[in-house]
């Protein structure tokens, strides 16, 4: 093995083992991202200073509309997958979309199930679906990172190729073709988790949440630049390969985001502030 490489950490996919109980590391990944995202958003939600008064919803609304976007995240994460990335072999196999212990989950997907889930519970509870999909998108990178880090562990969803110019490469385990690739899952974890979160975080800061839309448009256009870097290193899905121009399906995904994005912090810039419109009336 060429000095240039790092060896695969193979960890036990069983985070938790008690007798037949068993958690997996991936689905620790979304406890952990579930929980953490529900404390950092109380935290901002307690901030008044950060949304130029008031929060415009309720600590004890938040904790009713985690069982909402838990919902969302899943349901809309399994239904990306079959429809996105094997709708084939599950037009076939119709039990298997139940099989979610088996893997399968599109991110495309879970946002867009996320997004109902905040459309539907702002509705429902009379809030500003803009600043509900603020707080939700302001703590989403903290999953998104535990998450890749779980896809890391796991083995899966594994780079392209990559040359000895890259010191980090490494071959993993369930890799048919047992080649030097990069750790692609880390670079997402790095891009579209840390990165994001902090450019969020310093968009908070300086007064984002003032303008409803702001942060959700800026996580949405910043995921789809991100996720578009990282493919450029990710390997395809083997069911789909390269598609148009040697385009990926996550590729094609990531567009309709970036556009969206940008639309939504346009229109959020041009608004005035909640702290303005207030003192206005």
């Amino acid at each position: 093995m060429p000095l240039l490489t790092i060896t695969f950490p193979e960890i036990d996919p069983v985070a938790i083992s008690i007798g037949p109980f068993a958690i997996r590391w991936y689905a620790l990944a979304y406890i952990c991202g579930i929980v953490l995202g529900w404390i950092y958003a109380r935290a901002l939600i307690r901030k008044e200073k950060l949304w130029g008064g008031p929060a415009p919803i309720a600590p004890v609304q938040l904790d009713d509309f985690i069982l909402w976007v838990t919902i969302g995240i899943i349901v809309g994460g399994r239904t990306g997958y079959v429809l996105f990335y094997n709708a084939a072999f599950f037009i076939q196999n119709p039990v298997a979309i139940l099989k979610l212990w088996e893997g399968g989950m599109s991110f495309h997907g879970g946002f867009l199930g996320c997004v109902a889930a905040v459309m539907l519970f702002a509705l429902k509870n009379n809030i500003s679906i803009l600043s509900l999909g603020d707080i939700t998108t302001a703590v989403a990178p903290i999953g998104i990172f535990l998450g890749r880090l779980a896809n890391f562990i796991k083995g899966e969803l594994w780079g392209r190729e990559a040359d000895a110019s890259v010191p980090w490469r490494m071959v993993f385990p369930d890799d048919p073709l047992q080649l030097f690739r990069h750790p692609s899952q880390l670079y997402e974890a790095a891009l579209e988790g840390f990165l994001l979160f902090a450019v969020l975080a310093v968009m908070i800061r300086m007064g984002a949440l003032k303008r409803p839309g702001l942060i959700l448009g800026s996580f949405i256009a910043i995921y789809g630049l991100a996720r578009i870097a990282s493919e450029f290193f990710r390997e395809p899905d083997p069911q789909l390969g390269f598609l148009w121009g040697g385009l990926t399906m996550g590729m094609l995904l990531s567009v309709p985001m970036i556009i969206a994005g940008a639309i939504l912090i346009m229109v959020a810039w041009r608004r005035e502030t909640r702290q303005h419109i207030e003192k206005s009336i």
